[in-house]
């Protein structure tokens, strides 16, 4: 893996790889996540996605992609720290592979930065049929999160627990945002974006470097660059002197109780593997024993937010359980705190981990959404250089790392006859 810096604000993350019958290439523009912007900018590349001045629909554009022997390029939207990460992702057969050993790397590449630069557009703004049909459908995915309840309720527990902060902030923004969008003002949006934004560029193939760079500059040629805004690595969180409470009640059938913590250690590595103790691999303290053997929970589990420096619980309970499942949640953290473990536990925890890290090489999707994550919060380690942290981790560490986590919000969202 090597970075480079292409010209202003444009980095390259060129990943070699010959085991793989396809190439990937990503273009991302990273930027702060922001209340006011974040909705614009999650509708930014399902608009552009539509349409460019030489294939002006979908029908031209997929048209295109199957010259291409079905190239496809997707648009995502991503959250990575607190930064939101938006652009286009296409995956392409390895020129290794092409009858003819034709090159697909130069006009999939070009092709991006078209998409990026040179979208359709109607009297100097978007198409309006693109932008209304698109902010419909985004109004609709953010609104669609309600039906999913576990989403829901660990989307409201990050909500509370993180309000004012940008990391609080849902990767596509609010519906009130959504609503909001006007056409001539997202395009004004869009020029900012791609001016002074960031873009972390990632190819993986078995193209050469240099072949790559060019490919890369030639397509963003165009690409306006002017007063790039640096985006920092997240805050930690600080911990509330009282915790928060919320609960919340909707036409549910099964409890979710949420809880965050607040991390004070700044060692990485022992609190990957204390919350893979605690609640992060099907062999954890809260899925073997609250989940399995005691059947308080339809599910429990936990994630650390390593950029963000907090851990946060996930369950599924009765309702008239809530106080039982919150005891026994905060029994196994503490069991976790006291190194109330046995040898299998800390090397299932550490094996999981490890093959986590391993399976990466596996999938170039994976790889590309890994580098990007780090890239947008300012990080610098491989994946084999976290897996060797984790190997290096003593107990004692992952004890006293877990000893400064602390409870800061609980978040239970019930049904509205439980409350009656």
């Amino acid at each position: 893996m090597t970075r480079t810096k292409l010209t202003d604000g444009v980095y390259l993350t060129y990943l070699p790889a010959r085991k793989f019958k396809t190439s990937l290439l990503s273009a991302q523009f990273v930027t702060p996540l922001a209340e006011e912007t974040a909705s614009a900018y999650a509708l930014l590349p399902a608009v552009l996605r539509r349409g460019t001045v030489t294939y002006p629909d979908m029908g031209a554009l997929s048209a295109r992609l199957d010259k291409l022997y079905g190239a496809r390029i997707d648009y995502t939207v991503r959250k990575k720290g607190e930064t939101q990460c938006v652009g286009f992702v296409a995956s392409f057969i390895d020129d290794s592979f092409t009858p003819d050993g034709e090159r697909l790397l130069e006009p999939v590449a070009a092709l991006l930065g078209e998409l990026v630069c040179d979208p359709a557009t109607e009297r100097g703004r978007f198409v309006p049929a693109y932008f209304e049909s698109e902010k419909t459908n985004l109004i609709d995915a953010i609104r669609s999160i309600i039906n999913d309840k576990r989403d829901y309720a660990d989307s409201r527990l990050l909500r509370e627990m993180c309000a004012g902060e940008p990391y609080g902030i849902p990767r596509l923004g609010s519906e009130e945002g959504a609503e909001r969008l006007q056409l001539r003002k997202l395009y004004a949006q869009y020029g900012k974006l791609i001016a002074a934004s960031r873009l972390e560029l990632f190819y993986s193939g078995s193209a050469d470097r240099r072949r790559v760079e060019d490919a890369l500059l030639s397509a963003f040629a165009t690409l306006p660059r002017e007063n790039i805004r640096e985006t920092f690595p997240a805050q930690a969180h600080p911990a509330r002197q009282e915790v928060l409470r919320v609960t919340e009640e909707l036409d549910v059938t099964q409890g979710k109780l949420g809880m965050g913590f607040a991390c004070g250690s700044d060692d990485t590595a022992a609190l990957l593997m204390g919350n893979t103790l605690f609640g992060g691999s099907s062999n954890s303290k809260l899925f073997l024993n609250v989940r399995e053997k005691l059947s308080l929970c339809y599910y429990a589990s936990s994630l650390y937010h390593r950029q963000k420096g907090i851990i946060t619980v996930s369950s599924g309970i009765e309702f008239e359980n809530y106080q039982k499942a919150y005891d026994e949640i905060m029994a196994q953290l503490d069991a976790v705190r006291n190194g109330d473990l046995e040898d299998w536990e800390l090397d299932g925890a550490r094996s999981t981990l490890l093959n986590a890290y391993a399976s990466m090489g596996d999938s170039q999707g994976k790889l590309e959404n890994f580098y990007l994550g780090q890239a947008a919060t300012g990080q610098s380690e491989t994946p084999e250089e976290l897996a060797e942290q984790v190997r290096n981790v003593t107990p004692e560490r992952i004890f006293n790392a877990m000893k400064s986590v602390e409870l800061d919000t609980v978040y239970f969202l019930r049904g509205k006859e439980a409350a009656e």
